[in-house]
């Protein structure tokens, strides 16, 4: 006898369940098997029974979306097309189940479909935070609570195991035959590196193996074991860094990055490295990781290297002990809301990266063409619901080719946003113009030092630090005059505290006249005010169409301010002295010259401030463009400025140099032009000294003393745009909350490697960018005015050879040195469960290439094959 319908029923079975095998056609089902069309509604029979000798009774809930063939004799139970079986947390689905309720045994698997295709694998759900898995079928005994899956994929920290038969018993255990590890997550991994295990167990902390070899690419490699033992832990582990080898010209054989990796817990961990060198060369590192969910996360990395150079026992052997710090740190806002904390940290000797840039298997180009570090670490705090905001930074600057170093330990600054004191909150109407005076208040505190690298740690090193404290007080008032004009005026005041001060004299020792400079302790203090008012406004001016040019339009801003500023020079005020030098010239100077603020200036001004803006844009037909009536606007001349100052009580030279600004686009906006210079206004004499007579009356309208010229151009911007918003995207994930410490280590580790940053939906890209400087200054060998000029192109680019093929480049020219600057290659290659790249720099001081083969899994990121070779050596 046998039934069939739509239903939904119930029957006795215990928690737990696997997965079977033998997949049916969906054209050969039983012969009485009739069928019920989905959605079609039919009786739902409900049968709750009892397991023999307990006490225990659990319903299942069962689902048969085609039909359902019930052999009522046997008690047997067939599902079609979206069966699914669900018993408290556990689910399983199918387009075929079997149910056997004298056995005591499921079976489930998918069916083939009139074009031979397998559909409807089983998934099953098993209720214990673990991901939904798909099957090629199961077979499971639920009285026992075990049976045997076939066809399964798992993933497991970032690594996939398939096997052809999985058994799982009642204590979460799984026994495997005929698996493999793989890093690909393909049915069949085309590429990949995987290990064959015949035979095997898989517990929650651990995978053990019977007979296993290695896989590569689908080729058995010699190599195998008779039985292995894979850790599998819940959490992170300490233990060994597997180091490299390799071979440097100067520094000789070497074994790089051995190391030991720290655990501490979930939310730091630490790596501590070292390399050595046969020719006597050593580096250490400790790199250290730290994050709080939802509060704040960050690094530091601490390197030390001592680099051997010349030829031991000759006069130029010697050692370079080098070291660098880095530490960045990020605070979520919600954390504590109104404070911010954040640092990023970059300093050392000058010479580290020249010295050990070869060494490294990331970023060479960067380190090598870098030449400044800075850092800055601050701390922010918001006052009075946002009108009062509070800094304090300590930054650090350093040019590595003069080794010179500036520091501000610390930099404190307070700032009131400007408020209307005379304004009412009460007010009704518009504001009076007394209403509009507007007045602010800001307040600097630094204290900092400038030197060398070498001397900032000497004994007396930390004295040279300076100090002071600016006060600045600055009084605006705007109001529309005459309809067409903008009247501005403003009053600024600026006060300093200074604990020392200097003096200055000329002494007559057995060696001569030699210029003393002594600093002097104790409170001083200086200040300065200055008064501005002015007018400007906006001047529009049309052109008439010309050919396919519909209009012309000119913006003309001109505008003009009279100022004022007291000499502070004058003795009344204390701020300058006086001393006779050897000829008995007297010179003025301020006593405040070194003060981190400075001093307030010498010599009266009362003149007129002029500057003149401009920006031309034409409108033109658009067939691509439907928007504004079918027209775009092109720019032609985006802010061209000229500005100036004339001092009406100076002695002489009362025009001050003119200087100029600007930049256009072509090209569609695809090529930026930036443009700036100064004119002088007056001539010189023989010994390059300027003169009060207008170069106008030596045949010349003024002197072009420098100008400079850049341009970028792309041929593709959609490249440089995918490229800003990949590399944004990662640094929102890194700053993100939520993530875990594993999420937070592989993404530090993808900002850190340039396979990260190429983009393989970019077909190509070709860029480049030229810079041009030109200054003019007096040579003495010459006696005559001389320019001084530098210009250099730089192109990058890239194109993919094939979609998983990339090849990119980086190169120059320098003008004025005559030489291609710093020149690499590159060649990537997505081998889909790998990364593969290749890196050459052809020539140069530092001429090498590297071949890097590395897993995309992050459990397996260590797993690398590299090769390098720098000038006269290599890398294994």
């Amino acid at each position: 006898m046998s039934t069939a319908s739509h239903a939904q029923s119930s029957i006795p079975l215990k928690q737990n369940g696997l997965q079977g095998k033998n997949p049916i056609s969906a054209t050969n089902k039983l012969q009485d098997t009739s069928k019920t069309k989905a959605g079609d509604t039919t009786k739902s029979v409900r049968d709750t029974t009892k397991k023999k000798g307990s006490g225990l009774q659990a319903e299942v809930s069962i689902i048969a979306v085609d039909s359902q063939k019930s052999e009522v004799a046997k008690n047997i139970s067939h599902l079609y097309r979206g069966a699914k079986v669900k018993y408290q947390d556990f689910e399983l689905s199918a387009d075929y189940i079997r149910l056997d309720r004298n056995k005591k045994k499921i079976f489930a698997s998918g069916i083939y479909d009139k074009t031979g295709k397998y559909v409807g694998r089983p998934i099953v759900i098993m209720g214990n935070g673990e991901s939904p898995k798909t099957v090629d079928s199961l077979y499971y005994d639920y009285e026992k609570q075990e049976g045997n899956t076939y066809g399964i994929m798992t993933e497991v920290d970032g690594g996939y195991i398939q096997a052809n038969i999985v058994r799982k018993n009642i204590y979460d255990e799984m026994s495997i035959y005929k698996g493999l590890y793989s890093t690909c997550n393909l049915p069949y991994p085309h590429t990949h590196f995987g290990i064959h295990i015949t035979k095997g167990i898989v517990t929650k902390n651990q995978i053990i193996s019977g007979p296993a070899y290695l896989v590569v690419m689908g080729v058995p490699m010699p190599v195998a074991f008779p039985f292995a033992f894979f850790p599998k832990p819940d959490k992170r582990a300490s233990g060994l860094l597997f180091p490299s080898f390799g071979e440097d010209y100067t520094r000789g054989f070497s074994m790089r990055d051995l190391g030991w990796y720290l655990a501490f817990n979930d939310y730091w961990d630490s790596e501590i490295r070292g390399s050595l060198y046969s020719k006597g060369s050593w580096e250490a590192s400790i790199n250290t990781r730290y994050t709080v969910n939802y509060k704040f996360n960050g690094g530091f990395n601490i390197r030390y290297a001592n680099t051997k150079t010349g030829t031991e026992g000759t006069r130029d052997y010697g050692s370079n002990k080098d070291f660098n710090v880095t530490w960045n740190h990020t605070q979520r806002q919600e954390a504590n809301p109104g404070t911010s904390f954040s640092a990023s940290v970059n300093f050392g000797t000058s010479s580290f990266f020249q010295n050990t840039g070869t060494g490294s298997t990331l970023n060479t180009y960067e380190n090598l063409a870098r030449n400044r570090m800075g850092s800055s670490i601050s701390y922010g705090k918001v006052f009075a619901d946002g009108k009062v905001n509070l800094t304090a930074s300590l930054t650090h600057n350093q040019d590595m080719a003069t080794r010179s170093i500036q520091m501000s330990l610390p930099n404190i600054s307070l700032n009131v946003s400007s408020f209307n004191p005379f304004d009412s909150k009460d007010r009704v109407g518009e504001q009076k113009w007394y209403q509009r005076i507007n007045v602010g208040y800001s307040f600097q505190a630094q204290n900092s030092v400038s030197t060398i690298d070498t001397l900032l740690f000497k004994p007396g090193g930390f004295k040279k630090f300076q100090n002071g404290f600016q006060h600045n007080i600055p009084i605006s008032l705007s109001l529309n005059a005459f309809k067409y004009f903008q009247f501005n005026t403003s009053v600024n005041y600026t006060e300093r505290w200074y604990l020392q001060s200097t003096r200055q004299r000329f002494d007559n020792t057995a060696a001569g006249y030699t210029q003393r400079i002594d600093t002097v302790q104790g409170f001083n203090r200086a200040y300065d005010y200055s008064v501005s008012t002015g007018l400007s406004t906006k001047i529009y001016g049309m052109y008439p169409k010309i050919g396919k040019i519909q209009a012309i339009r000119h913006v003309v801003t001109p505008s003009i301010n009279l100022n004022y500023r007291p000499d502070f020079s004058d003795p009344k005020y204390g701020f300058y002295q006086q001393y006779n030098d050897q000829y008995g010239n007297r010179n003025v100077y301020s006593i405040f010259s070194q003060g981190v603020y400075g001093s307030p200036s010498a010599g009266k001004s009362a003149g007129i401030g002029f500057s003149i803006d401009n920006n031309i844009e034409a409108k033109v037909k658009s067939k691509s463009d439907t928007t504004d009536g079918g027209f775009k606007k092109i720019p032609i001349l985006q802010g061209l400025t000229f500005s100036g100052n004339y001092n009406f009580v100076a002695d002489s030279l009362k025009l001050s140099p003119i200087t100029f600004s600007g930049r256009t686009a072509f090209f569609d906006q695809k090529m930026n032009v930036n443009f700036n210079g100064t004119f002088d206004p007056y001539s010189v004499n023989e010994n390059g000294v300027r003169v009060n007579r207008y170069a106008i009356k030596d045949g010349s309208l003024a002197r072009l003393t420098n100008f400079g010229l850049s341009f970028d151009y792309s041929l593709n911007p959609k490249a440089a745009k995918s490229r800003n918003n990949n590399i944004d995207s990662l640094r929102k994930e890194m700053s993100g909350a939520g993530m875990t410490p594993e999420q937070a280590q592989a993404l530090a580790r993808i900002s850190s490697d340039p396979n990260a940053f190429v983009d393989f939906n970019i077909p190509w890209n070709l860029a480049a960018s030229f810079s041009f400087n030109t200054s003019k200054s007096f040579n003495s060998s010459t006696r005559r005015m001389e320019s001084q000029f530098t210009s250099t192109l730089n192109l990058h680019g890239d194109f993919s050879v094939t979609p998983k093929w990339k090849v990119t480049f980086q190169s120059g020219y320098d003008f004025k040195q005559k030489e291609v600057v710093m020149t690499s290659f590159n060649i990537y290659r997505d081998l889909h469960c790998w990364d593969m790249s290749f890196g050459w720099m052809p020539f140069g001081r530092y001429r090498s290439y590297n071949v890097t083969i590395r897993a995309k899994a992050s459990i397996l990121q260590d797993l690398k094959l590299t090769k390098r070779a720098s000038s006269g050596g290599s890398y294994f």
